[in-house]
């Protein structure tokens, strides 16, 4: 295995090496970190924003990848997003996307904050993501935040069934509905002080 003088993983030392593991990591300040699983629920709506894209970008150079579609980090980090868009030249053998256009990420209670932070400004650091998607599993709502043509980013909430999420670096727009399609939700607690429905 290669290492740098600082004793810290190469990419492509990393990306062999996985090829032997039965459990899933990401390359993260130069040594492999384990990934652990998710819950159906997650899954779910990780399958369900995977079809939602892949309908729409049908035809286009633009293709959905998986949680084992590889996003290299300009600071030589590796992050493996739930869902990925890679609008790139389309290699079969690649473990690594070419030009990632979108990422997506469904919170779980173990790493909620560490993908609202860390994982967010790594990905925004990616000169070609045009979106990156935080994804609640347990209400229909997300995050958005969108890099322009210009450079210029912007980032916005979308919250209930019937709005409709637009990704404009992608040439569409999916209705979060799509994301949570077969799912209930809990009801939310109320403030304590909110006036009781009517």
């Amino acid at each position: 295995m290669t290492a740098t003088a600082e004793g810290l993983w190469t990419e492509d030392s990393f990306l062999s090496w996985l090829e032997s593991q039965e459990r899933r990591h990401e390359l993260v300040d130069g040594a492999p970190r384990a990934m652990v699983g998710a819950t159906q629920r997650h899954d779910r709506v990780v399958t369900t924003l995977l079809v939602a894209l892949a309908t729409r970008l049908r035809g286009s150079p633009c293709r959905t990848g998986t949680a084992d579609t590889a996003i290299r980090i300009p600071n030589r980090n590796i992050r493996y997003p739930d869902a990925a868009v890679d609008c790139g030249r389309f290699d079969e053998t690649a473990r690594v996307a070419s030009e990632p256009t979108l990422v997506a990420e469904v919170l779980s209670p173990s790493t909620a904050d560490f993908d609202r932070t860390e994982t967010l400004e790594e990905y925004r650091s990616v000169p070609s993501l045009r979106h990156i998607l935080i994804i609640d599993p347990d209400q229909p709502r997300l995050r958005l935040h969108t890099r322009g043509e210009d450079g210029h980013r912007t980032s916005a909430p979308h919250a209930g069934l019937d709005m409709l999420v637009p990704l404009p670096g992608l040439g569409i727009a999916v209705p979060l509905a799509e994301f949570y399609e077969g799912l209930s939700f809990r009801p939310q607690s109320r403030l304590v002080g909110d006036p009781p429905e009517t």
